[in-house]
């Protein structure tokens, strides 16, 4: 289960992001702990739900032509959540370029940082070479 909302009531993609996520059994490995694999699907999916709160379906931005690829991701892991939990999502956007951008993650669980991370998303077109973004992603 997860809720979504702007942390600012901004519908810029560039506006910080909050995202709620309760974790599901099927994400956890034999300890009842979410599997460091997993939290990469939490940050897409705040990813998604922050392009959605700002009018951008992600859809459509691959409808017109455009893929959006990971091309890096540094993940530092602080503490072990668990099956159950009940976890902040906070993604926000720290830099875009012509055909890049970078987000920064931050899971929580109450006040204890569980996970931040930083990801590179580039911009590409239908034949997999690099693209500019769209223009509603440079708000």
């Amino acid at each position: 289960m997860a809720t979504s909302k702007p942390i600012a009531d901004s519908s810029s993609p560039l506006s910080p992001f909050h995202t709620q996520i309760r974790v599901a059994y099927h994400e956890t490995d034999g300890q009842r702990r979410v599997h460091h694999a997993n939290y990469l699907n939490y940050f897409e999916r705040g990813r998604v739900e922050m392009l959605r709160a700002a009018g951008i379906l992600y859809k459509a931005v691959e409808d017109a032509g455009r893929i959006l690829v990971v091309t890096e991701m540094n993940v530092r892991y602080h503490a072990a959540a668990e099956f159950d939990d009940h976890l902040d999502l906070i993604t926000e956007v720290i830099e875009v370029r012509k055909v890049r951008i970078r987000h920064r993650y931050r899971i929580l669980r109450g006040d204890e940082l569980i996970v931040e991370a930083e990801s590179t998303i580039a911009c590409l077109d239908s034949q997999g070479r690099p693209s500019r973004l769209p223009p509603e992603f440079l708000g």
